[in-house]
């Protein structure tokens, strides 16, 4: 039988073809990076300048009043209390939920939060885990990080710190967290399976992840899976309950724990007036732990 491979000594067809269409898929999913960061890069500095954003009015819609920010993270679970007692501008209106509420953290605790934005949960956090504690913030989008690292600055939270990179390649040591919060984020991702991996890896055995997102209840129209618009506004990247808890497992988590807040329709359906998404789409709260062992 003849050689697949040519005289010269090249891949097999079959190889080729594999190799093209990793090629496709990595470069698909640095397409969606770059269109999500120029959107949140947008939301930054339209907060800065104290505007509102021309992003679609979702989770990622209205930065910049902090009015209507205010009202939105009371509505997702924040105190009154809460939105005050972070710098202004750390609030930017971004979430679908409250992961601080699920996380349990304690007193000398590492925290990681992922898509760390303009620090807003970063902060809340940082009094919770106190002196011995640290706080950090990852997010890929350069103009956030700068903001979030002013909002510290002004607010002087000696330790948190925040850090530029993708929570798929998160730059953070193997073994180093206790717990990771995320709000409304990993959504975003177009690979969501790597974050779960990336997550496994920097959390301590023990571990866990104390998690706000959305997640979907149905499969997605193709017109709203490739809404490139509804993407950044965090509902066309949303993943199915079934495959998100099979992510999880195969990353190494259990105790998994994923629970949909019907609630969460409310506002959902104003993110996207008309298009039924609050039909398919729901916040939702995502827990699990990293095992010392066998789970």
């Amino acid at each position: 039988m003849a050689d697949s491979t040519s005289c010269c000594g090249g891949a097999p067809a079959e190889s080729r073809s594999t190799s093209s269409a990793d090629a496709t898929r990595a470069a698909s999913a640095d397409s969606v990076r770059d269109q999500v960061r120029q959107d949140y890069a947008k939301v930054a500095n339209a907060s800065n300048a104290g505007t509102s954003t021309g992003v679609v009015e979702s989770c990622c819609g209205v930065a910049g009043d902090a009015q209507i920010t205010s009202l939105i993270s009371t509505r997702l679970g924040y105190s009154e209390e809460d939105v005050s007692s972070v710098p202004e501008g750390a609030d930017m209106g971004l979430g679908c939920g409250n992961p601080r509420a699920i996380a349990g953290l304690s007193a000398g605790e590492v925290v990681l939060d992922l898509g760390s934005g303009g620090g807003f949960d970063c902060f809340l956090a940082a009094p919770e885990v106190g002196a011995e504690g640290r706080v950090i913030g990852i997010d890929m989008t350069p103009d956030m990080v700068s903001k979030a690292r002013r909002n510290a600055e002004r607010g002087a939270y000696e330790t948190v710190e925040f850090r530029l990179g993708e929570i798929e390649h998160m730059p953070v040591a193997d073994g180093t967290v206790d717990v990771i919060i995320s709000n409304c984020v990993i959504n975003l991702s177009p690979n969501k399976a790597q974050v779960f991996r990336e997550a496994f890896r920097v959390l301590k055995k023990g571990g866990r992840l104390a998690i706000s997102d959305l997640v979907t209840t149905a499969e997605l129209p193709k017109e709203i899976r490739e809404s490139k618009e509804l993407f950044s506004g965090c509902m066309a990247g949303a993943t199915l309950i079934d495959e998100l808890e099979t992510m999880m497992r195969d990353a190494g988590f259990c105790e998994i724990a994923i629970a949909p807040k019907n609630e969460s329709k409310d506002f959902i359906r104003d993110w996207a007036p008309g298009r039924g998404i609050e039909e398919l789409i729901v916040s939702a709260t995502i827990e699990a732990i990293k095992p010392n062992g066998c789970c």
